[in-house]
């Protein structure tokens, strides 16, 4: 049987041949399943689902990909908000077989194929008292994440994943399986580190691992002002590098621990985390609590891995938002915030806050592709919503409230971007660090085989 896309013929029966891993095509019963991806607005129907057990296997689809002609999509988890991980026609290389994980508790590395989640990741390493930092949520794979930047609960006192990144395996569009690290192929390991899927398939990484035997963490629900926002990014900055906030200005969700006559009341809705002594954190972490009375306070000295919510095994969100880095945000800001949040019709309206700074800003511009070490925060605005004619309503609101406050001052992080073309992709990189990916595209994937991302073209 041969399934013929857009893009090529793919030998679906060969391909079963020759690999021990899962072959799944529109006619298999677990086709919907293996196309579905997190965003609830994607619905592409690939021609074929992959999932192969080993790097060779990888390299295989990789060559047929190339060889055929057709559109290659690359999934280790699947959040990607314009959906990159599922093509219409196309080949979906699902890594989600490539659970590997090999800790070395008393060297602080750890080797990991990238089918894992952050969660997945972060609970076998929590087992030895140990941490890598991730984002903030735990069904995100491993892949993406890493390969954009990395910006969650460790991000202050550790920096971005691509900072514990030691080495990595992967493969090139021609189907060689490289090592790369500092001193093999280092410009490529530049280029993985904040420069995306443009230059390969990732199928290990090296992390550095650090100790993380406990944080204190969790919800803080305080009602939002312009004042309370202001104080509570203020403290957010001026607080010790062990501690990460993410601060979501919203109405109140109907959650059991917030009480009811506070539900859809404005609030900052904040996700908190600091790794280090409980009794330094719970300092650190009282002057938030002091901003004003709190609407819900589970801040608590908790294992690492608690800190991901718990999240429902079949929630496909519809969702739009626009993210970017800035320097700016007072009352007047924080005004026209509370303002549009108010004023939203989604499911959920959302401006999420984090202060950035600490570990992340140490390390050079120029060292990684990711080129911004320096900005003071990073702003999204987003809606949730149930219906896709809705979507137009929305994506209005939150370009409303992006230009309203300034968002295009500072530049953008490549792993939130949506589907917002070259534009937006310029804004993640920087004239110097674009013009190295390119060349660096061109010498390892000159036909643009790594497409369907947020892409680089080779020079």
């Amino acid at each position: 049987m041969r399934s013929v896309s857009e893009q090529g013929t793919i030998p679906i029966s060969k391909l079963r041949e020759d690999l021990r891993g899962e072959v799944i095509t529109p006619e298999d019963a677990g086709y919907d399943a293996a196309r579905t991806v997190f965003p609830g607005n994607i619905d592409r129907r690939p021609s074929v689902v992959v999932r192969p057990v080993d790097a060779r296997e990888v390299a295989t689809v990789v060559s047929l990909a190339r060889d055929s002609g057709s559109e290659l999509a690359v999934r280790s988890g699947g959040h990607s908000g314009p959906g990159f991980g599922v093509s219409e026609g196309g080949i979906v290389l699902d890594l989600s077989a490539l659970k590997a994980l090999d800790i070395d508790a008393d060297g602080r590395t750890a080797w990991a194929e990238t089918g894992l989640t952050a969660g997945e990741y972060t609970g076998a390493a929590g087992d030895h008292g140990l941490a890598t930092g991730f984002g903030d949520t735990g069904s995100v794979g491993i892949g993406g994440i890493t390969l954009g930047g990395g910006i969650g609960f460790l991000t202050r006192k550790y920096g971005m994943t691509i900072d514990d990144l030691l080495a990595a395996d992967i493969v090139t569009a021609d189907g060689q399986l490289l090592h790369v690290g500092e001193d093999t192929h280092p410009e490529l390991f530049w280029a993985i580190r904040g420069g995306g899927g443009n230059f390969g398939v990732a199928t290990r990484f090296r992390f550095r691992l650090h100790d993380v035997p406990s944080i204190v963490g969790g919800i803080l629900m305080l009602p939002a002002t312009p004042e309370v926002i202001t104080a509570f990014i203020a403290e957010a900055e001026a607080a010790p590098d062990e501690l990460t906030t993410i601060a979501n200005v919203m109405k109140t969700p109907p959650m059991p621990f917030v009480p009811e006559q506070h539900h859809g009341t404005l609030a900052i809705f904040a996700l908190m985390a600091y790794a280090g002594d409980t009794d330094a954190g719970q300092r650190a972490v009282a002057p938030f609590r002091a901003l004003a009375d709190p609407l819900a306070d589970m801040l608590r000295p908790m294992s690492y891995p608690e800190v991901y919510m718990p999240e429902e095994e079949d929630y496909h969100p519809i969702a739009v938002g626009r993210t970017r880095f800035t320097d700016h945000l007072d009352e007047g800001v924080a005004a026209t915030i509370l303002d549009h949040v108010s004023s939203s019709t989604a499911t959920m309206a959302v401006a999420q806050i984090r202060a950035l700074g600490g570990a992340m800003a140490r390390v050079p511009d120029d060292a990684t592709a990711f080129a911004h070490r320096r900005s003071r925060l990073m702003v999204t605005t987003a809606c949730v919503f149930e219906q896709l004619d809705e979507t137009t309503t929305h994506q209005a609101w939150v370009d409303d409230l992006a230009d309203a406050i300034g968002l295009d001052d500072r530049g953008a992080y490549v792993n939130f971007l949506g589907e917002e073309g070259e534009d937006g992709i310029r804004e993640a990189y920087p004239d110097p660090t674009w013009d190295r990916l390119r060349s660096i595209k061109r010498r390892y994937d000159p036909a643009n085989l790594f497409r369907l991302n947020q892409n680089i073209p080779p020079a």
